[in-house]
């Protein structure tokens, strides 16, 4: 009869064994989920972040040939009104202030042009834009990453609470894992809150 109950409670004990392990299996596939996830935003903030570089990039580049070519047209510009003050010939006079005429137009328009949005303050407000959007997502990118490595981290301590049976570590695990759910919630939403590197 004894021995009937010990072999009942030694049943009991595994299928507790059994169930715990399943709960650390539960928590080992919640935590890969949410891994998967911070590495699709981490690859996602990391091609942004090297988008938005190459476009600030191109529209600065885009801003010098400008201020290259206004500087060169100004200089014309100042040449021929100099040869203009000088000239008696008035058919010569009116044919350059006809073309210091155009030549301004153009070199305001180098300048200022919201039609296209490629004059030089435009180009400089879309390269700011451009260089925002790539801190904003080299910064999430950052959390993201610290995100991935805490969850791989909580992933290896919540196997290692299957072989050991030691309950601290999957504290370990589960406390890893609330850590990265909250820097993936910085990286997604406040990506500037923390400045890690």
């Amino acid at each position: 009869m004894t021995g009937g109950h010990g072999h009942h409670g030694a049943g009991h004990d595994d299928h507790g064994g059994g169930s715990s392990n399943k709960k650390i299996a539960l928590l080992i596939s919640v935590l890969a989920l949410f891994l998967a996830v911070s590495e699709t935003l981490g690859k996602s903030a990391q091609t942004a972040t090297l988008a938005n570089n190459i476009e600030a990039a191109n529209l600065w580049s885009f801003f010098q040939a400008k201020t290259v070519r206004m500087t060169v047209l100004r200089a014309a510009m100042e040449e021929m009104e100099i040869d203009a003050r000088a000239t008696t010939d008035p058919d010569i006079k009116k044919a350059m202030e006809h073309r210091l005429a155009l030549w301004k137009r153009n070199h305001d328009r180098y300048d200022d042009e919201p039609e296209t949005g490629e004059g030089r303050k435009q180009l400089t407000q879309r390269a700011k834009v451009a260089e925002k959007k790539r801190d904003d997502a080299a910064a999430a990118h950052h959390h993201y990453e610290v995100a991935s490595a805490a969850l791989q981290i909580a992933i290896v301590l919540a196997s290692a609470a299957i072989i050991t049976g030691i309950t601290a570590l999957i504290w370990g695990a589960i406390g890893l894992g609330g850590i990265a759910v909250a820097f993936a919630a910085i990286g997604l939403f406040k990506p500037h809150l923390i400045h890690l590197f």
